[in-house]
């Protein structure tokens, strides 16, 4: 079973306002256990008082059948009453104490006939309230002095057999009412808690879903970022080691680096807004697919790369969305891997495939000449790649090959 915290709690008295009259004490008790001592509602006042009554009119019976008793002297038949009387006023006990007041009244049962009708209350009181294991002793113990009851004051009417199997069935269909009762209380306790709990596993379910989709949304920000950034990292490197470059290569480097970080600071400042509100951005810029594949490579081109794009896609616009933009972040990211590890290398971007068969992207950079600066947090983006290609059903596959090229090469499935 689900633990649910008080604070989650759903304040079942409020579900039933307006009927709340209609429901047991008991069981408000149940929905609702911050109450100590649940009061009584109407409904429980109309059956105590219905209880009680019927409590009275069995006793005035049994005790005008003891005084008519030729077995009861006048001082037993006294004694019957009074039991009775008090077994009567001990009725309004019943929903406090149960298993106190089935057990007292046993020997009450047992001297008096008058208390028989309180006797039955209390133990229907006691199936209803308390688990089974206390029901079957008091019970069985009732049972079990019926017969001697009757062999102390045997009834004037009725045969002694007659009357020990008559209260004995009547005793076991009070225990047996009782349990019905309570079963049907226990089953709509657990329905209840069965709601609660899926109520409680939905909302795990969306919170979970939420915090995946922060997580796509934050490798989606490393994968922008970084590319946006080494663009940065590339201009402003050619500006500080060619101080005398001509003025329009300056003014064009320049130009790309504040292009490059207002963009990264849009990027950013879209994706700060889309995690403070745990959910995407309806309105916002549209991501980039597999047609803004060009687009991307001018941009690296302008930053002093040289890159080859080999697209065998004929119809780049019908590759589906999802797919087109997990494609364009592995280019993306292959290309800022190549700027980062092997600057100044000759980069082969390779997309093909087709519908059924599938959409390969390859990005493919020789060897750098010389040695190249480690750069921190290297291979975060090689395994955000990998974990995006998974979730979009296909595989990526990257590592140094023979002639020490270093390729990044996926396939992704296109329906």
């Amino acid at each position: 079973m689900s633990t649910v915290s008080r604070d989650e709690t759903v304040s079942d008295p409020e579900a039933f306002a307006g009927r709340r009259w209609l429901m047991p004490s008991a069981v408000i008790h149940e929905f609702d256990p911050s109450a100590v001592r649940p009061r009584r509602t109407a409904r429980d006042w109309i059956v105590d008082f219905s209880c009680f009554l019927l409590a009275v009119l069995v006793g005035i019976i049994g005790a005008e059948a003891a005084g008519d008793n030729p077995h009861l002297s006048h001082s037993a038949a006294t004694l019957d009453q009074l039991l009775g009387a008090l077994a009567c006023a001990a009725v309004w006990l019943r929903r406090r104490w149960p298993l106190g007041l089935a057990v007292a009244t046993i020997p009450l049962g047992l001297l008096s006939d008058s208390a028989g009708g309180a006797c039955t209350i209390a133990l229907f009181t006691l199936a209803v309230h308390r688990p089974f294991k206390y029901v079957a002793w008091v019970g069985g113990i009732n049972i079990a002095l019926v017969p001697v009851a009757f062999r102390m004051r045997p009834d004037a009417d009725l045969p002694y057999v007659v009357s020990v199997v008559f209260s004995v069935l009547v005793i076991a269909s009070i225990i047996g009412w009782g349990l019905l009762v309570r079963s049907k209380r226990q089953l709509m306790f657990s329905l209840r808690d069965r709601a609660r709990r899926a109520e409680t596993e939905a909302r795990l379910r969306a919170e979970q879903a939420q915090r995946l989709a922060r997580e796509a949304i934050a490798r989606e920000m490393h994968d922008v970022l970084a590319h946006r950034l080494t663009l940065l990292s590339v201009h402003a490197g050619a500006l500080e080691f060619r101080p005398d470059a001509p003025q329009e290569e300056v003014a064009r480097a320049a130009g790309v680096i504040r292009e490059s970080a207002h963009e990264a600071l849009q990027d950013l400042r879209e994706i700060i807004g889309v995690l403070r509100a745990g959910e995407q951005d309806e309105g916002g810029r549209p991501q980039p697919t597999l047609v803004a594949l060009d687009t991307l490579v001018a941009e690296s081109r302008e930053a002093g790369m040289k890159v080859v794009l080999d697209s065998r896609v004929t119809d780049p616009a019908a590759v589906p969305a999802s797919v087109g933009r997990t494609a364009y972040r592995i280019a993306q990211e292959g290309l800022t891997n190549a700027r980062k590890h092997a600057p100044g290398t000759e980069v082969t971007v390779t997309v093909s495939g087709g519908p059924g068969g599938g959409l390969v992207v390859s990005v493919c950079n020789p060897a750098p000449e010389g040695e190249v600066p480690h750069v921190p947090g290297s291979g975060q983006g090689l395994i955000g790649l990998t974990e995006r290609a998974t979730l979009a059903g296909g595989r990526l596959e990257h590592g140094a090959e023979a002639d020490g090229a270093f390729r990044v090469q996926a396939w992704l499935p296109w329906p």
